[in-house]
């Protein structure tokens, strides 16, 4: 596994604090448990994070994803998209 975290490449939640023009600038977030939801995802109007970073994925904890390895993400960058009512990880891949 690659020392780099994967990066959030874009995320469709734009009413989410740390989203700006669908670009993630949280530090870092977390994925899911049972289902592969953003569990960084906050819906509000106010905007935070760090607008010269995008956001990558510091724990995947849905371990039957192709891409979890030891609870962190292999994969090379990840989508985030609307899923039924929620933020979710649109990479997710079920073993």
């Amino acid at each position: 596994m690659d020392s780099m975290i994967p990066k959030v490449l874009d995320c469709e939640m734009t009413d989410c604090t740390y989203n700006q023009e669908k670009t993630c600038h949280a530090v870092a977030i977390t994925v899911g448990d049972i289902e592969p939801v953003c569990d960084t995802y906050m819906k509000t109007t106010a905007k935070g994070g760090l607008v010269d970073t995008i956001g990558g994925v510091g724990a995947c904890k849905v371990d039957r994803c192709l891409y979890n390895e030891s609870y962190e993400c292999t994969a090379d960058g990840i989508h985030v998209g609307l899923h039924v009512n929620h933020a979710e990880c649109s990479t997710f891949t079920a073993l």
